[in-house]
């Protein structure tokens, strides 16, 4: 990949690792979407199992998008992995302990014919859904607030925060939003796979997500203008040198998040298009179209993300003790050679990831109803 230079290969990570992420919201999303709404689709033992088995045989596939954008961010990221672990970290172990009831919850929840056990399982599940878009939305939200780090000069990190810190009600709003997102999303790909009162159920849900998705995206987008300062660099930084956090200045400006959509007038499609998508999505579940509506919740998530993305270009962690010491794409990322290397695993192995993936999803496409479950019972989970 030498014919790559360096400043343009930080600039292909920075749009691939956005790449995961959104696979990871539109494949988890609408796993962990249905994980969320199971205990309200379902009213029975039975109807629960329906939705269950609309994702089951997938969920696992689905979080290899997660494995991959995690692991892209430390071989891309290393410094950024390094410093969000310190300030994330209990908020990141929380969203692994929860994750740990989606295998177990798939696996065991139908072993035993028992009202508690059963239950309980169901619940585990709807923990597993509400709790990683919870996490991952608040430290989204974050990232605009700046995050309380800095380094000395030998680049170690000090973090200056606590847990709570994080609770900021701006960070809490995106979490919910990211909450109303997969729920939405989750609620769509249910109206496509299941029938009878489970659809309908999820058809209303999906409406009702849709419209609080609308509510909170514009809401975040009105206190972000008028309430959050932003991030500016103010100084010459040399996009081809190697990652070093401290050679440059950034002031915190009234307004500096929408610098961009100012300088890059074509990034304003993706406000536009996550809000009109989300109407879309609504109109779509209000009139029963499923396939169309769970396209317009892809589109919706992905245009709101990418809204997100397009304000803080070239930030991916700010900070607010000491705002020259925010870590960018240019002085973040590992080494020219890691990222070549990395880039051609990528180009490899990605296209095999999305053909056994399709592949996956039109072999066992279909729709379940009740009297599925009960022709199947020791088949089904």
């Amino acid at each position: 990949m030498e014919f790559i230079d360096y400043p343009t290969l930080k600039m292909v990570w920075w749009l691939l690792v956005g790449i995961l992420w959104l696979g990871f919201a539109m494949t988890e999303g609408f796993d962990m979407g249905v994980g969320i709404l199971l205990p309200f689709v379902g009213k029975s033992d039975e109807e629960r199992r329906v939705a269950i088995n609309a994702v089951a045989p997938h969920w696992d596939g689905n979080q290899v998008w997660l494995i991959l954008a995690a692991g892209a961010v430390f071989a891309a990221w290393p410094i950024l992995y390094a410093t969000a672990f310190s300030g994330f970290y209990l908020a990141l172990m929380l969203m692994l302990f929860s994750l740990f009831f989606r295998p177990v919850g798939f696996d065991y929840r139908s072993k035993l014919e028992h009202k508690q056990w059963r239950s309980t399982w169901d619940w585990g599940l709807f923990i597993a859904g509400v709790v990683p878009p919870l996490i991952l939305g608040v430290a989204f939200g974050n990232l605009f607030l700046g995050i309380p780090f800095h380094y000395d000069d030998y680049l170690r990190s000090y973090y200056e925060g606590n847990f709570f810190g994080l609770l900021h009600p701006f960070a809490v709003l995106s979490g919910l939003l990211a909450i109303s997102m997969f729920t939405m999303h989750g609620g769509a790909y249910l109206m496509m796979r299941t029938r009878d009162d489970v659809q309908s159920r999820a058809r209303k849900y999906t409406q009702w997500a849709a419209l609080a998705v609308l509510g909170l995206f514009i809401i975040e987008g009105i206190w972000l203008y008028f309430g959050i300062d932003g991030y500016v660099i103010t100084s010459v930084i040399d996009q081809a040198a190697p990652a070093n956090p401290l050679n440059k200045t950034v002031e915190i400006v009234e307004g500096g998040w929408f610098n961009n959509y100012s300088e890059y007038p074509l990034t304003m499609i993706a406000p536009v298009v996550g809000i009109a998508a989300a109407a879309g999505a609504y109109l779509m579940a209000k009139l029963n179209n499923a396939g169309t509506a769970f396209a317009f919740t892809t589109v919706s998530m992905f245009a709101i993300i990418l809204t997100g993305a397009f304000a803080l270009f070239p930030f991916v962690f700010p900070s607010s003790t000491d705002p020259s010491h925010s870590l960018t794409i240019w002085d973040a990322a590992s080494s020219e050679l890691t990222l070549s290397i990395m880039l051609f695993a990528t180009v490899l192995f990605i296209p095999i990831i999305l053909i056994y993936t399709v592949w996956c999803y039109v072999k066992l496409w279909g729709s379940y109803g009740v009297e599925d479950i009960r022709a199947n019972e020791h088949s089904l989970y």
